[in-house]
């Protein structure tokens, strides 16, 4: 993660202090347990709570510690030692280092999903406000790039509303799969711990106990954690590509909002470029990119090793906070969108009705004709409007096959682009509840 990309409150949780300070609370409430079992002395473990809550951990001090221990957590404990005095040695008792490790992750990545789940419901009220304010803004829908048929751009937006409804049940789903809790001690069978050590604890972070860690939690939740932000991310691509393309000069039906004093190129000073939807299309590959280590996460030798650690030391931290920046910025980008309808009405007309060939297509099989041979007459009247700029309802009217089959009126009929948005308001209801 680099600045140019982070929001203070997710970099925040991935900061070496947040992460040590919530190492001292699992271990405080293991000794809270551990007291109420008769493990240890009670006043011990209050006295873990007031020095250690008090205790302002040095970050270069534990650092420089790991560097002759090797080991990061026996160097937090051997600082932590520092504050609480003789009762430290009452850490960690029948602990191993996965038990910190793992339940702090999940108390991470927790923290991390509630900053995500506010960012879609950010994103989903701007998509919903601009959804209806252009529910009857008529534009051309496109596949294959090719204009299609008409629809509206506050259909357009409200299939964006739906898709980010899916994924923030997604990441509800998958928030409550990595919020598990591991105190079981050395391959997880809590030989040196109690279970209720790691009930305890599970409560207290407002965690679930894992059913079986075998010493570190099951990498398979990480992975469809980590495959959960890939798919939102994939979904904020969707929306961005369509952004970018609807700036394109020869479109120009939508654009990025372009602030005063902004400037698009450095050589060409009337470009107005999607530097924001491009951006985000490259994030997007970046959290997808995580995806696949978290992926190869899941077997790990025997009980356990740890060629997990190093992937998730960096993937934690990066692919959060990178979705995090990605759905701020797309909703900013929704909020502002600059929309031109007059445009969007220009472009539908541009090839002179020919979005309209469908209904005349069925119209003449209603009549009567096979669909090749309907099909066979609208398709050439239709070339000639994309080889020669002819008018295609002028050409249907010239056709003695077409008008042999249907009545001037029908044909004329069959252009009224209100057909095309008669159900709107039923997929609103769909999406929205309310039309």
């Amino acid at each position: 993660m680099i600045p140019r990309y982070s929001r203070p409150e997710m970099v925040a949780i991935w900061s070496p202090e947040t992460r040590f300070r919530i190492w001292f609370e699992i271990e405080a409430h293991a000794c809270d347990a551990l007291a109420e079992l008769g493990v240890i002395p009670k006043e011990a473990a209050r006295t873990i709570w007031e020095k250690g809550g008090a205790a302002k951990f040095d970050v270069a001090k534990i650092d420089e510690i790991e560097r002759v221990t090797k080991h990061d957590v026996i160097a937090f404990l051997t600082h932590l030692a520092e504050f609480v005095g003789p009762d430290a040695r009452f850490i960690h008792q029948g602990m191993t280092s996965s038990d910190v490790l793992d339940t702090c992750l999940a108390v991470q990545l927790t923290r991390a999903s509630d900053i995500l789940l506010a960012d879609i419901d950010a994103l989903l009220a701007a998509l919903k406000r601009r959804s209806f304010e252009h529910k009857d803004t008529v534009t051309i829908g496109r596949s294959h790039g090719i204009h299609a048929e008409p629809t509206t751009f506050g259909v357009k937006l409200a299939q964006a509303y739906a898709e980010f409804s899916r994924c923030r049940e997604r990441l509800l789903h998958a928030r409550e799969d990595i919020a598990t809790c591991a105190i079981s001690g050395a391959v997880g069978t809590f030989a040196n711990i109690e279970p209720y050590v790691e009930e305890h604890v599970a409560a207290k972070l407002g965690l679930k106990p894992e059913p079986v860690s075998t010493q570190v939690i099951p990498r398979d939740r990480h992975a469809m954690f980590f495959a959960t932000l890939g798919v939102i991310a994939s979904s904020v691509e969707r929306l961005a590509i369509e952004i970018r393309h609807l700036q394109r000069t020869e479109v120009l039906e939508a654009e990025e909002y372009f602030s005063p004093g902004q400037k698009g190129s450095s050589a060409m000073p009337h470009k107005r470029n999607p530097v924001l939807t491009e951006n985000l299309t490259g994030l997007a590959r970046m959290v997808r990119a995580y995806v696949m280590p978290a992926m190869e996460d899941v077997a790990l030798w025997h009980e356990r090793d740890i060629s997990h650690s190093s992937v998730e030391r960096m993937i934690g931290p990066d692919a959060t906070v990178t979705l995090d920046f990605a759905l701020a910025r797309l909703t900013g980008v929704v909020d502002k969108l600059l929309v031109y309808p007059e445009n969007m009405e220009k472009n539908l007309n541009k090839f002179r009705g020919l979005v309209h060939s469908q209904r005349v297509l069925l119209a003449l099989t209603q009549a009567g004709l096979s669909r090749e041979d309907a099909y066979r007459l609208v398709q050439r009247n239709a070339m000639k409007v994309w080889e020669h700029g002819a008018d295609f309802l002028e050409e249907l009217l010239a056709d003695k096959d077409v008008t042999a089959a249907l009545p001037e009126a029908d044909i004329r009929e069959k252009f009224d682009l209100g057909y095309h948005t008669k159900h709107v308001d039923t997929i609103f209801k769909r999406v929205f509840g309310e039309a």
